[in-house]
């Protein structure tokens, strides 16, 4: 928990401040998540927050609703859940995961969709470093799993020698050159 944390706070921060600039026109912009638009993405922050901050209460999964505006509040809301030492500790009910799972599958998100946020709507992202590191290091581990659960698409050929961040972004299925 003492070195996640900071990671899963700046990472939401980051996405925050992008999200808190999108305009009412963007709604409609292609991402490089090819299942969302913008309003979808957001929609999907959205429900992410929630899902996560009832998962750190040992709570059940919740349903995707409709966009609300307000992925800012929700994560705030996710990261005080987190802060408490007891969101770590065992499994969760709802997902037959290990709370430490949970909390680097939240990273993951907050981390790859900032940067398809910024890339849809032409904004400047860049992710902390020891977050890449480490949500690249877990997606390494969890990679199948994420693709047998849909959450992670088809590999896209990045070369070996490319940045952390575009080999994280390669293997979920995302190419670093997207444009819209």
């Amino acid at each position: 928990m003492e070195d996640m944390m900071p990671l899963m706070t700046r990472a939401t921060e980051r996405t925050a401040r992008l999200v808190r600039t999108v305009r009412q026109e963007q709604l409609g912009l292609p991402t490089p998540c090819a299942e969302f638009d913008v309003e979808g993405l957001l929609t999907h922050l959205e429900w992410v927050a929630e899902l996560f901050e009832s998962l750190a209460h040992q709570g059940p999964g919740v349903e995707r609703g409709r966009y609300a505006g307000d992925f800012p509040e929700r994560a705030e809301r996710t990261l005080a859940a987190w802060s408490r030492s007891e969101a770590w500790e065992g499994t969760s009910p709802a997902m037959g995961l290990p709370m430490t799972t949970l909390a680097h599958m939240y990273l993951v998100d907050m981390v790859v969709h900032g940067w398809d946020l910024a890339r849809a709507t032409d904004q400047e992202y860049e992710p902390e470093p020891a977050a890449v590191t480490r949500a690249l290091h877990f997606t390494g581990q969890m990679v199948e799993m994420g693709r047998q659960r849909g959450a992670f698409g088809p590999p896209v050929a990045v070369p070996d020698d490319a940045p952390p961040f575009d080999r994280l972004l390669g293997l979920i299925g995302r190419d670093p050159a997207w444009k819209p």
